[in-house]
């Protein structure tokens, strides 16, 4: 290659921090330009999938519940991404989570007891935790790489989500759609505000969000996990076990991301579905890196997120626009950040050998 890549030396600590700012500035940017070359008005088409979204209180109540099940799983991705353990499994432990816990709701549901409510939340976690746990098995027993083995454990997640509401759980009083039957009313998360959607499952949202700061910033553990991310040789020197806080810290991932699961089934839907998630597990994996694997920056990202995905469905309606539009920018908020990032660290360089060799060869005999 021509171009080389060479580390600045000392980081700049602000730059890395408001390099998320400049990705997302360069997101809108890029995402004027598009809708210019497709023919749309560029200001306007951005105010119709940012801001018209959240115009009223109906709109804001929508953005938290959104944001909410990407809050819980990209809380728990900075656990694991601290210890530079891969998981890119947060959407299968979502969807067991969510499967776990409706597989206990449609039995349940002549309960009047909140019992109720707490066994299936807890069935939620216990199932995101444990789909977990086998990336965690893999990668302590077989050195097995946990970025292959979360995927793939994904797309079996959904296949057993697929073949439940079409097969065991589906309603039997459904008219043949593949769905469960409506959770009892003891199952339900309740709303916050009547009228609105926002459900108790934000009250879980920031008791993670103090939890997860608390173990990543104030605990014994939370440092322990840090080092084994820096340097995993240092760990084992100092007496810290390596597949102790490997399987500690995919248990907490996988078990926010099942809370987060349960929470869509027993919150805003009431039901398990197949489209339980749009994809919140893998854009809790943007979210993570964009918050810079910090509690604080992940709510403000996990905030953008959930615009994005209420900005994508308003704008499909408004403005004609594709259904891939919330996709197109969240990769394009992930590809400016790394690119950000990189150019924050590394000065990029010319090659002179390569350019003298090129002189050399276009030069007249």
């Amino acid at each position: 290659m021509p171009i080389t890549l060479q580390p600045r030396g000392a980081e700049s600590r602000a730059m890395l921090w408001l390099s998320p700012l400049l990705a997302a500035l360069l997101t809108l940017a890029s995402g004027a330009l598009l809708f210019a070359l497709l023919g749309h008005p560029p200001l306007q088409t951005l105010k119709v999938l940012l801001l018209d979204p959240v115009s009223d209180l109906y709109g804001v109540s929508e953005l938290l519940v959104k944001a909410l099940p990407i809050l819980l799983c990209a809380l728990g991705l900075a656990v694991v991404y601290q210890a530079r353990i891969w998981n890119i499994g947060a959407e299968g432990q979502l969807l067991i989570g969510a499967l776990a816990g409706s597989a206990l709701a449609v039995h349940i549901t002549d309960w009047d007891s909140r019992l109720a409510l707490l066994l299936t939340l807890l069935l939620g976690i216990l199932g995101g935790a444990a789909w977990a746990g086998l990336c965690a098995w893999l990668k302590t027993a077989f050195n097995a790489n946990e970025i292959l083995t979360s995927i793939m454990l994904n797309y079996i997640a959904l296949n057993l989500l697929l073949f439940a509401v079409h097969g065991p759980l589906k309603d039997p009083d459904g008219y043949n759609f593949p769905e469960s039957a409506m959770f009892g009313d003891a199952t339900r998360l309740p709303e916050l505000i009547d009228g609105l959607r926002v459900h108790a499952g934000f009250w879980f949202a920031l008791l993670a969000l103090v939890a997860v700061w608390v173990l990543l910033h104030r605990s014994f553990l939370g440092f322990q996990i840090k080092v084994l991310g820096l340097d995993r040789k240092a760990a084992g020197f100092v007496g810290f076990r390596d597949s102790r806080l490997v399987w500690i810290a995919l248990l907490i991932s996988g078990g926010l991301a099942g809370l987060a699961g349960v929470a869509e089934v027993t919150g805003p839907i009431g039901q398990l579905v197949p489209q339980v998630s749009p994809g919140y597990g893998y854009a809790a994996i943007t979210v993570a890196f964009l918050g810079r694997l910090n509690p604080l920056g992940i709510v403000c990202a996990s905030l953008l997120m959930a615009l994005l995905y209420l900005g994508g469905e308003n704008a499909q309606m408004a403005a004609n626009l594709p259904q891939s539009i919330t996709q197109l920018f969240q990769g394009m908020v992930l590809f400016f950040l790394l690119a950000c990032d990189v150019l924050i660290r590394y000065t990029p360089r010319l090659k002179w050998s390569w350019t003298k060799r090129a002189i050399a060869t276009e030069a007249p005999a």
